[in-house]
């Protein structure tokens, strides 16, 4: 099954980039680009070299109750387009993703989440919503946790 990769929304990184305050309510830190290591969750893209990035805490939209979490993310300083693609976001090839699988109620579906790579880390998201308790997948990194995007049935 297709899955549609959901960002960050522009209502949310436009508030970031207007007060510099994160969900957190700490200032949000300046960082330059020196390798395309650091992915904008607006775009879903790795920010090029000498780019500049917001860095802050994201209060995550789903899940609700017990699984919620804070997490850290990057933002694009200046103003970029939200995703909006038919494709996988290349946010989702590089360092080992976690795919985290929730049902309608945000309980974390524990068989279906697990740890993989690129075109793996994919195959789990389909297998995931071949489930029809999965409601949505949470997309992290596996190393620093850090959330990435939300997929959805396509």
């Amino acid at each position: 099954m297709k899955a549609r990769y959901v960002p960050m929304d522009s209502a949310t990184a436009d508030r970031f980039r207007r007060t510099g305050l994160d969900d957190g309510g700490g200032s949000f830190r300046r960082v330059t680009a020196e390798q395309p290591v650091y992915p904008c969750r607006q775009c879903l893209r790795r920010a090029n070299p000498g780019e500049q990035l917001l860095l802050g805490s994201y209060h995550l939209e789903l899940p609700k109750g017990a699984y919620w979490t804070p997490s850290p993310v990057f933002v694009h300083l200046e103003e970029c387009e939200g995703f909006h693609g038919e494709n996988e976001p290349e946010i989702l090839f590089g360092p080992p993703l976690s795919i985290r699988a929730y049902d309608a109620d945000h309980q974390m579906i524990y068989p279906l989440t697990d740890l993989a790579h690129g075109k793996e880390a994919l195959a789990l998201v389909e297998r995931a919503f071949a489930d029809s308790k999965t409601s949505y997948v949470n997309i992290h990194t596996a190393q620093f946790g850090c959330f990435l995007c939300r997929a959805e049935r396509g």
